[in-house]
């Protein structure tokens, strides 16, 4: 089980468009720091890469779904011959 220094909804953070990632100050000095891709796939821990604390990233998950639609593979109908 993680030990959260803080929840933090993702409002409170701020977006760098370049690098797709969100970034909040942690008391170290340094930015937690979560990209759109780990919030995209249900990722809810922020990292500080200076110092050993997490916070937990409140948001609507449904909002950072990618939309991506994968589908099945067609049911190929092999047809065999009786000899």
């Amino acid at each position: 089980m993680s030990v959260f220094h803080d929840e933090v909804e993702i409002e409170d953070f701020e977006y760098d468009e370049e690098t797709e990632t969100y970034y909040f100050p942690c008391p170290c000095g340094d930015r937690f720091a979560i990209t759109k891709e780990d919030l995209e796939n249900g990722e809810e821990v922020a990292t500080c890469p200076s110092c050993s604390l997490i916070v937990k990233v409140i948001y609507d998950k449904e909002q950072f779904m990618c939309g991506e639609v994968i589908e099945a593979p067609a049911a190929s109908e092999a047809k065999l011959e009786v000899a």
